[in-house]
């Protein structure tokens, strides 16, 4: 797996030439474009506020979140770090960057006493089976909230959907939006809720209709790069949403393919029997197949289709009864 790590945007006092060629309202901003197993990590350094990271990617790239935040900040210290929400892509970094900078972590309020409490069953990480490294919060973070980042004031906004206690970060007078998993340019994360019955697509919708009230000019998604069509993006979003609403089994279809690929992402490559071990330990899988009305007369087969689809898709290869990621 190639992972792209790299400055999409750097900050106006550290890279004077880079400054000439972004844009203003992302001047002041560092993002450091990951990849899928891993969010994208927003690095924020300016003259009179704190330098603060927002999302930390996955623990297995920890030491490469580390060294991407040393270069950039060079003897600068790291004030705070913060989460858009906690899947495992987000926060994994956490416990390293407390280690090293000893920076204080802010998460979404909604999360805090699992946090505290270290309740992986709230948190879910046990349920999708995903590598994490324990952490500990310091502060929350209420919806409706003000922050200082870097040199500006970012409103902090709720953003349930694909997580209920997910945060979005807006700086209104650049209309920068830090969407997380809320918004990519072609869509957004698996809603979650909706795989146990629980209303999802719903706050999906009323977040979009959220984003298009907002005089949002650029948006930096948990994924990919930054863009600023977003007219363009919350179109594609509000199909997407519209046809898991007509047919929320295709949904949940392609939630087990993500859960698939990311499992594949932690491991790079696994023999067959052990993949299929590693669905049978992870609930959210077992659910999604039985919410399905078990769709074959196993759950190995039917996840045998599923990595078959994968394969036609390019986005694995099976050989010799090994799963390998691509």
């Amino acid at each position: 797996h190639t992972q792209r790590s790299m400055p999409s945007h750097q900050s106006s006092t550290d890279h004077p030439a880079e400054a000439s060629r972004t844009p203003a309202a992302l001047q002041g901003i560092t993002v450091f474009e990951r990849g899928w197993l891993s969010s994208n990590n927003v690095l924020f350094h300016g003259h009179r506020g704190d330098t603060v990271l927002v999302d930390t990617s996955h623990c297995l790239h920890a030491e490469q979140t580390v060294a991407l935040v040393q270069a950039a900040l060079g003897a600068a210290p790291l004030d705070r770090i913060i989460n858009t929400h906690l899947h495992s892509d987000h926060c994994g970094g956490n416990a390293a960057l407390q280690r090293v900078f000893g920076a204080p972590v802010a998460i979404p309020s909604g999360s805090w006493q699992a946090v505290a409490d270290w309740d992986v069953e709230a948190l879910t990480f046990d349920d999708v089976a995903q590598r994490i490294e324990r952490f500990e919060a310091q502060q929350s973070l209420p919806a409706g909230t003000e922050l200082q980042l870097g040199d500006r004031r970012w409103q902090v906004i709720a953003a349930p959907g694909h997580d209920p206690d997910a945060v979005m970060l807006f700086e209104p007078q650049h209309g920068v939006l830090i969407s997380g998993d809320a918004l990519w340019q072609d869509g957004f994360g698996v809603v979650f809720p909706e795989l146990d019955g629980e209303s999802g697509f719903d706050e999906v919708a009323a977040v979009l209709d959220q984003i298009a009230d907002l005089p949002v000019q650029w948006v930096i998604p948990g994924h990919g790069s930054p863009f600023e069509d977003v007219r363009l993006a919350l179109d594609r979003a509000r199909s997407r949403l519209a046809a898991y609403r007509a047919d929320p089994q295709k949904h949940a279809r392609y939630a087990a393919k993500v859960l698939l690929k990311y499992h594949l992402m932690e491991e790079q490559t696994q023999g067959i029997d052990e993949l299929h071990r590693w669905t049978n330990e992870a609930p959210m899988f077992g659910r999604i197949w039985n919410g399905l009305g078990r769709p074959a007369d196993s759950q190995r087969t039917w996840t045998g289709w599923l990595l078959g689809e994968l394969a036609r898709s390019g986005a694995i290869a099976v050989q010799d009864d090994i799963v390998h990621n691509r």
